[in-house]
């Protein structure tokens, strides 16, 4: 059985990567600060070591990673919006942070890496060409930049250290134990407490929509099939403008309570960028994955969540 160390694990990823892996066989130990958005609470019934610990802490890295075989460094800042008023916050966790997992996996002779990304880093969608795993990196935000800053590290550390490492990018994710702040988690609650659902701007930003599970079906089988310095893309194909994906947050949670919200709009978002998205054409041929669930009943397994579990554990 090989041993695991996955950091952020008890996030919103991280935690369906944490069920997903041990529903794969590994032996999961998990790193996690338990900031805002990490729970322990996540992880209720997940068969896993819990270590709670920051990533730039070199001790504690080092200690979390003894008698393990392979790390997923899934634990970052990921808000833009955050990023945008502390920039230094994303720097050192998501630079920082990465830096000392790299090192501290070379002095454990740990034998592969795996960084999970965003396809933020590539920038705003040019035109209708999707990008692929060689697109040049365009960040335009202070998140997608010290993601970016992160994967050149693993670059660098393969070619310095010989350290065996990969990369995943995917689209926006969405699903159960997602913090509130998000917008699909945000939208459902204000829908479902009666409120009106706020979206920035004209709600013209269009982004994929992945349900997290998939992810972690694909991340799993990226392990299962390693290679060496390839960068995966998990792409869903279901692009929604916010507007319209609001509205159908809207009629999940009215399927749910029978109660349909309205639409309220706020200012746009600062630096927003016109459409993300990602060429995952050669992650579906060489690993043989594909996205299982359609995105209104993704929506609907979310707002079930949240009703049931999400607002107690956010209140």
């Amino acid at each position: 059985m090989t041993r695991l160390l996955l950091t952020g694990g008890a996030g919103f990823i991280g935690s369906q990567l944490a069920r997903t892996l041990v529903a794969e066989g590994y032996e999961l130990r998990v790193l996690d600060k338990l900031t805002y958005a990490g729970r322990r609470e996540h992880l209720h019934g997940v068969d896993c070591e819990f270590i709670e610990g920051d990533v730039c802490d070199e001790d504690a890295v080092g200690a979390a990673l003894e008698g393990c075989e392979t790390v997923v460094h899934a634990a970052a800042e990921s808000h833009v919006e955050r990023s945008l008023d502390d920039p230094g916050a994303f720097l050192r966790t998501n630079v920082e942070g990465t830096a000392v997992v790299l090192r501290q996996a070379v002095r454990a002779q740990v034998g592969r890496v795996l960084l999970l990304s965003t396809d933020e880093v590539l920038g705003e969608l040019l035109g209708e060409a999707h990008p692929g795993p060689l697109a040049p990196l365009r960040p335009g935000n202070p998140y997608a930049a010290s993601k970016a800053g992160a994967e050149a590290l693993v670059h660098a550390w393969r070619k310095s250290f010989g350290l065996s490492a990969a990369i995943a990018r995917c689209v926006n994710c969405y699903g159960p134990r997602q913090h509130p702040e998000k917008a699909v988690p945000w939208w459902a609650r204000e829908a479902l407490d009666g409120f009106p659902v706020p979206v920035q701007g004209l709600g013209s930003a269009k982004r994929d929509w992945l349900y997290v599970e998939d992810l972690a079906r694909g991340i799993a089988r990226a392990l299962e099939r390693w290679e060496d310095g390839a960068t995966w893309h998990f792409a869903a194909h279901q692009p929604q403008a916010n507007l319209a994906m609001a509205r159908r947050v809207i009629a999940a949670c009215a399927e749910h309570s029978g109660h349909r919200a309205q639409v309220s709009f706020l200012p746009e978002r600062r630096g927003q960028d016109r459409a993300y998205a990602l060429d995952d054409t050669l992650t579906r041929r060489d690993l043989d994955w594909a996205p299982q669930v359609d995105l209104d009943e993704g929506l609907r397994r979310t707002v079930a969540w949240i009703a049931d579990e999400g607002r107690r554990l956010w209140s």
